[in-house]
């Protein structure tokens, strides 16, 4: 079969959404089919917006693939008869942001305006899809909100070709994702500042926005424990990754309101570590439980600690628990064999 994988993509920036693109091409490609991959460059500027969606649109497929598989926004917008939507996110700002703190543009009658084009053209575009599926239950259920359109779950899986590590863990809690107000490792910092134990925290990925990882070092000077954990802006590898986690006794992971349960919470499960999160960290409470599989507390600095303290201090229980995260990764099936039969059924 000739599939077409159809995604925008922000130039020289990493991350799941571009990962999940040449995963899945290499895990068709295995299975004999025949991928091209067509990307065209995103901005969230505003002003782009909808000229980006105009680019999207003049794009017809019917005659070059047997199937179009959508994947980050708004790849959705481009022409085929057997449109398939692997729907990841919304532009967060125009739907679930609109009323938070995270909100990247003002309230204004010109923003409003453009918030609710983008939802009309957004229900139309994926009111063409054959199929759409989602990558969690909270973003099925956004999708339902906003866009009065149903969905069904297929959970994005690890490569299959991602190594585990045997490295002995230590005194460290890894929190690898992009360093982004958004995913609060400034939290940890506050948290860490609060333990009674020797916990260390690693922080480690690409930075959106260069200020916040300056932010997060002097932040840490300033509470006395910046000699406890380590800013580390950059694109961390697979490998890296791999050992990085293997290497800590648990992970972390605080997004607010999250898509999806997070790549980092999957690679937690690959090595046998639990995972710490917050109540209000969405997709991610769709696999981590409080004290079966992980710790899952309010998002204050005081909450974080006593977890940090708790996981620190009882390593068998911790070293348990991240059995049962990977349990909870089988129980699932949470395999490129059934995201490849969902997608081309």
């Amino acid at each position: 079969m000739k599939v077409a994988i159809v995604s925008s993509f922000v130039p020289f920036v990493g991350g799941g959404a571009r990962n999940i693109v040449d995963w899945l091409a290499a895990e068709l490609e295995k299975r004999g089919h025949e991928v091209v991959k067509v990307l065209l460059p995103f901005s969230d500027e505003p002003r782009f917006l909808f000229q980006q969606i105009a680019a999207f649109r003049t794009i017809d497929l019917t005659d070059s693939a047997d199937i179009a598989i959508c994947i980050r926004p708004p790849a959705y917008f481009i022409k085929h008869p057997r449109k398939v939507v692997w729907f990841i996110h919304h532009l967060r700002t125009y739907y679930d942001l609109w009323e938070s703190e995270f909100r990247l543009t003002r309230d204004t009658a010109i923003t409003r305006a453009r918030r609710d084009s983008l939802r009309r053209a957004d229900t139309a575009a994926l009111g063409e899809a054959t199929r759409i599926f989602v990558n969690s239950v909270v973003v099925g259920e956004r999708l339902k909100k906003y866009n009065d359109i149903e969905s069904t779950v297929l959970y994005p899986p690890l490569p299959t070709d991602y190594r585990g590590s045997s490295n002995d863990a230590g005194d460290t809690i890894t929190y690898i994702s992009r360093l982004d107000l958004t995913k609060r490792q400034h939290l940890l910092i506050d948290a860490l500042a609060l333990t009674t134990s020797d916990v260390r925290l690693v922080l480690a990925g690409k930075a959106a926005d260069a200020s916040y990882s300056t932010f997060l070092r002097e932040h840490a000077e300033n509470l006395g424990v910046e000699h406890r954990v380590t800013i580390d802006d950059r694109w961390v590898s697979d490998d890296e990754k791999a050992d990085l986690i293997a290497s800590s006794f648990a992970v972390a992971y605080l997004p607010v309101d999250e898509d999806s349960y997070g790549y980092p919470t999957l690679e937690a499960a690959r090595v046998q570590r639990p995972v710490l999160t917050a109540v209000d960290s969405g997709g991610v409470l769709e696999l981590v439980s409080d004290g079966l599989n992980g710790r899952v507390v309010e998002p204050t600095p005081q909450a974080l600690a006593a977890a940090m303290d708790d996981l620190f201090f009882d390593r068998d229980n911790s070293a348990r628990m991240g059995v049962a995260l990977s349990q909870s990764v089988s129980d699932l099936d949470i395999s490129w064999d059934t995201v490849i039969e969902g997608l081309l059924s």
